[in-house]
């Protein structure tokens, strides 16, 4: 099954609520998002455990097993991006098509169990990374190829979104699946 390809410009969340999931990164301190994404990674072991993972609940809508391939991918994107943020003047980073990701990743074919021990590798290593951002360092600066700009600071409120919003996206598919089968 395909996808519908999904090319919104997501940099509004750092002006005002998400309406779907209900994060407001434009009030988020981003010196929690370390404890916000060990939280949000303890959160995706039992929602990959459920008998369900592997099942869509609509046919454009992923699973929660696709659901978390592409979060242990925005991990790890992420922390080579922040790590570069530190490491590099004002980096350019390259585009990442996530729905060819998908794709090309089989992601509907992994195994949920591997994926939640990826996925909690993946939040641990981000999650240290952040913790070690001292003070002089949130104001640094990275890019996108899109042209969207970044300091430390939103782009780690930015990021802390993508998690959130999927865990809610899940839980949705869940509830949508069990009132199917009632």
């Amino acid at each position: 099954m395909t996808m519908p390809k999904d090319d919104k410009d997501w940099t509004w969340v750092l002006q005002r609520p998400c309406p779907e999931c209900g994060f407001d990164a434009s009030v988020a301190d981003a010196r929690q998002v370390a404890g916000m994404l060990r939280a949000n990674a303890a959160e995706w072991g039992p929602l990959l455990a459920d008998p369900r993972a592997g099942t869509r609940p609509s046919e454009h809508v992923w699973s929660a097993l696709e659901y978390g391939c592409h979060v242990r991918d925005v991990f790890r994107i992420y922390d080579e991006r922040l790590r570069r943020m530190l490491s590099e003047d004002d980096p350019l980073y390259p585009n990442w098509d996530q729905d060819q990701t998908a794709l090309d990743d089989r992601y509907a074919e992994q195994s949920p169990a591997v994926v939640a021990e990826e996925l909690a590798s993946a939040a641990d290593q981000l999650a240290a990374r952040f913790d070690g951002v001292t003070d002089d360092q949130w104001q640094r600066t990275g890019r996108r190829s899109d042209g969207a700009s970044f300091t430390v600071d939103t782009f780690a409120r930015y990021f802390i979104h993508d998690p959130i919003h999927h865990l809610h996206d899940v839980r949705t598919g869940y509830a949508e699946m069990a009132a199917i089968s009632e």
